[in-house]
């Protein structure tokens, strides 16, 4: 008969291993209360020498045995737990930063490339100004036609536009006369690509005004620095205006 009390056989030294050798320890004791006499099993007793088996602590305070089990590896997950977070938390600050400082130099980047372009645009619009408003090409190295699309006109201008200032001459045109430069005002006479009044003015460009749209082109963009500067500043004026 076992003894409802009986202090254990060896000393206690962890919850895990009592727990682990419950089920053994269990039915050694379903053994003895049937009247069966246990066999000896040295490897067991060798390994158990510094452990209490579940079986040898009080039927009261098994319970308590297993939750603090239970517990204790609850609060180890825990432990992994947090420490995993925590380190899944500093990955993605490091990623963070990362992306930020990207982020930035991209800006950084761009912001210095537009403000060399700006530099580069103000520089050309500056030289074209100092040679008569020419960039690339002058009015007379185009070869003369028998008659031009806009998208031929428009290619002239390019040639012969600083870059920069293209987008502000080429609105106007768009405005004064959608890039025909046989244009007519039937009220008022005026013509051309820049609705010229009166018409004649062009011929301070070249004889061939009223046939070669380049020497328009010409007219006109020596007009716009002249009178305003530049093309983009024409181009302002005739914004709040209407008019240039």
């Amino acid at each position: 008969m076992l003894e409802g009390n009986r202090v254990s056989r060896i000393s206690v030294r962890g919850f895990a291993v009592a727990s682990a050798t419950a089920v053994t320890a269990v039915g050694s004791v379903v053994g003895v209360a049937s009247g069966s006499t246990a066999q000896t099993n040295d490897a067991a007793e060798a390994t158990a020498a510094d452990t209490t088996l579940l079986a040898d602590i009080p039927a009261g305070q098994q319970a308590q045995v297993q939750t603090a089990s239970l517990t204790q590896q609850a609060d180890a997950q825990a432990i992994a737990a947090d420490a995993s977070a925590k380190k899944d938390a500093e990955e993605a600050a490091r990623k963070a930063a990362a992306e930020t400082a990207i982020a930035k130099k991209e800006a950084a980047e761009k912001k210095a490339a537009e403000a060399a372009k700006e530099a580069k645009e103000r520089l050309e619009a500056k030289a074209a100004a100092s040679r008569g408003g020419t960039d690339v090409r002058d009015s007379s190295s185009f070869p003369v036609q028998g008659s031009y699309t806009a998208a031929q006109i428009q290619a002239m201008a390019r040639q012969m536009v600083a870059g920069g200032q293209f987008q502000c001459f080429s609105n106007i045109v768009d405005h004064e006369s959608s890039w025909n430069y046989q244009a007519v005002n039937a009220s008022s006479g005026a013509y051309g690509l820049f609705q010229a009044l009166p018409a004649g003015k062009y011929a301070s460009a070249g004889a061939d005004w009223r046939t070669n749209p380049a020497t328009q082109i010409k007219w006109g963009l020596n007009y716009m620095n002249e009178r305003y500067g530049s093309p983009c500043q024409a181009w302002s004026f005739w914004q709040a205006n209407h008019w240039y």
